[in-house]
């Protein structure tokens, strides 16, 4: 299990209603295939040895036996497979019925796993054949000439791996309103598995697929679907041959409903990253009630270094989809307009004040405090724009600055800083000729005063403009762009900044503000603190100098949010750049990232207020409580 995956499957094979032979032949088939493809688990629909729709030919012997038969014949045609299986049949124990799950490795049957709800209204009537696995007189059954565990009470755990350990619910299960799963997840499982038969009736699939994510998602766990096909009776019903894999809330795949031929789909699931986050919320443990589980152990043989089927996203924090996109930005711009509407109203203060760089977060802060004055019907005049234009200011943003304060209608202050920071730099010794830190900062740190000074003389707000990804990265000067008295993007990563320009310029400006603001999207990310080239450009960019944002935004999002070790991160990072970065590149960022994501916490520790939008929080009241002098040296260790 390489970084915490485990590939898991689910067949939709073709079966002939109560021929259990033909049915057998074509699990056979799907597990062969399974095990090429190194899937380590794979479940097959309720009732596959025999087919679902049956009807009264589950009360004939002759049909029971004839899946014992069978089921011996698939022990034995998949002695020299690996991956587990998960099959269903009728069984026959204690003069009753149990539509049941048959769990199968290598020629052995680890368990039986009895359904636990038998639906029988609308067009379902399994009562008249089945008993609920809550009746089972015995928890130890004879099958194929093998003693195994019977019961709903089974868990399946790794002897190596307590991380990896599944239990199964059986269709019906799903949709009562506690379904069994909530309790085994609770008790460990991090992957559940539902052989299900599931008709196909207008509006079904989509509330399946729901209950399916939603599951999942409340769960925290791997979630592996999969239903009866087309070749089942459709006397009265049809069956679509529904099949999903999902994770934590995310549907990872899914197969094509309506085909008369097998199907076999699978995908990846990060139990690390499931356990991670169940450790982290610590309420998922508080509804534990006291259920009794007993542990079916297994062996599976290491897999060789197999690649990711499931897509990775290179950018995280924006949604890949453009609708999903536009409404996730809608969200960030209400709940950043939101924030800032309430400190206002609280703290009784008329003006805000905010520094104007021409670039982007600046450009976004000002967009959020415009529409944040429209909502409540203050003039626009009140909030005090500020540029100030120091040694690495060029034309192109001076004139961004200019001309998107001038099209938002609000009071300009331009003060250029130059002299202020020359007396300084004579006040301290520093040499003018000099661009260090020192030289950079002493320009940061006038702004900022600038800003505070004018909001103590009018009684405003200094209104912040840094991002997450500057934080994350200590990209900002302690007590300079660092400080404001409340910060509107402190929770919004600078890939994900454009886009809410870009979304803001679509639909909620006039096409002079947009015009202006497409320019000011097509300008290179830079602190213009260093002067200008020879010809008048920006010379000192950001990303040619602490990196490309997108991968530090990527680092940041396992890291933080998943709790990703530096070797994982680095793999996945590979899988969603391929072929824009190397190996090579990816770890020289990952270092860099995490180099200076623990020698700058000292910044994070002291941040001025500001709203949460995402998963993700550096704000040591919030989400992200760390010592400002803890060590990189394991980190650093592992990239290497």
């Amino acid at each position: 299990m390489e970084y915490g995956f485990v590939r898991v499957g689910a067949a939709v094979p073709k079966m002939k209603v109560a021929n259990c032979e033909y049915n057998c032949s074509r699990i056979v088939d799907l597990i062969k295939r399974a095990d090429k493809e190194k899937v380590k688990f794979l479940v097959f629909p309720e009732l596959c040895i025999t087919s679902y729709s049956c009807g009264d030919l589950f009360h004939q012997d002759i049909l029971l036996k004839e899946a014992l038969r069978q089921l011996e014949n698939v022990l034995k045609d998949t002695k020299d497979t690996d991956l587990i299986a998960i099959l269903g049949m009728p069984v026959s124990l204690n003069n009753q019925l149990f539509n049941c799950s048959v769990v199968i490795q290598s020629g052995k049957i680890l368990g039986v796993v009895p359904k636990t709800f038998i639906p029988n209204y609308s067009e379902f009537y399994e009562e008249r054949w089945f008993s609920s696995g809550n009746k089972a007189l015995v928890d130890t059954i004879n099958i194929c000439g093998q003693s195994v565990p019977f019961g709903i009470d089974l868990l399946f755990e790794d002897s190596q791996n307590s991380d990896l350990c599944f239990g199964i619910e059986i269709c019906e299960d799903l949709w009562v309103p506690i379904p069994p799963s909530s309790y085994q997840c609770m008790n460990g499982a991090t992957l559940i598995f539902n052989p299900s038969a599931s008709n196909e009736i207008i509006g079904k699939y989509e509330y399946r697929k729901e209950l399916v994510r939603q599951q999942s998602a409340r769960c925290i766990c791997g979630y592996v679907y999969t239903s009866s096909n087309v070749n089942e009776s459709t006397t009265d019903v049809v069956f679509g041959g529904h099949a999903m894999v999902a994770e934590y809330g995310s549907l990872l795949c899914e197969s094509e409903r309506f085909l008369d031929d097998d199907q076999l789909i699978y995908s990846e699931i990060d139990l690390q990253k499931l356990i991670n986050d169940r450790r982290k919320n610590t309420s998922f443990m508080e509804g534990v009630v006291d259920k009794k589980y007993r542990r079916i152990f297994f062996n599976q043989k290491e897999s060789e270094c197999m690649e990711l089927t499931r897509y990775v996203p290179a950018y995280p924090f924006v949604p890949s989809n453009s609708a999903n996109r536009d409404l996730r930005c809608k969200e960030i711009f209400s709940i950043q307009t939101s924030a800032l509407a309430k400190r206002i109203k609280h703290t009784g203060l008329k003006y805000s004040v905010i520094g104007i760089s021409g670039g982007l977060d600046s450009t976004l802060a000002l967009l959020v405090t415009a529409k944040t004055y429209e909502l409540l019907g203050i003039s626009p005049e009140n909030i005090i724009a500020v540029t100030m234009p120091g040694f690495g200011t060029t034309d192109t943003t001076y004139t961004n600055a200019m001309d998107l304060m001038k099209a938002m209608k609000v009071s300009i202050r331009e003060i250029n800083i130059k002299d202020a920071c020359l007396q300084h730099f004579k006040d301290i010794g520093h040499d003018v000729n000099i661009h260090d830190v020192t030289y950079e900062n002493v320009q940061a740190r006038e702004r900022t005063q600038i800003l505070m000074d004018l909001a103590n003389k009018l009684g405003g707000l200094v209104i912040g403009t840094g991002d997450l990804s500057e934080l994350a990265l200590g990209w900002c000067t302690y007590n300079g762009d660092h400080m404001s008295m409340y910060s509107v993007n402190c929770s919004i990563p600078k890939t994900l900044v454009k886009y809410l320009v870009r979304w803001v310029a679509e639909n909620m400006v006039d096409k002079n503000v947009r015009d202006i603001l497409f320019r000011i999207l097509d300008t290179p990310i830079s602190p213009e603190l260093l002067p200008p080239s020879a010809e008048g450009e920006i010379k000192q960019k950001t990303e040619d100098i602490v990196g490309p944002y997108e991968l530090h935004d990527f680092f940041m999002y396992h890291m933080i949010r998943y709790g990703a070790p530096p070797k994982k991160i680095s793999f996945l990072a590979q899988k969603a750049f391929e072929g824009k970065y190397s190996k090579d590149e990816i770890n020289k960022w990952l270092k860099v990232f995490i180099k200076r994501f623990f020698s700058q916490q000292f910044k994070r520790s002291c941040l001025p207020d500001g709203p949460k939008v995402g998963t993700i929080s550096l704000s040591p009241r919030g989400d992200w409580r760390m010592p400002s002098d803890a060590d990189s040296k394991e980190w650093l260790e592992e990239v290497e």
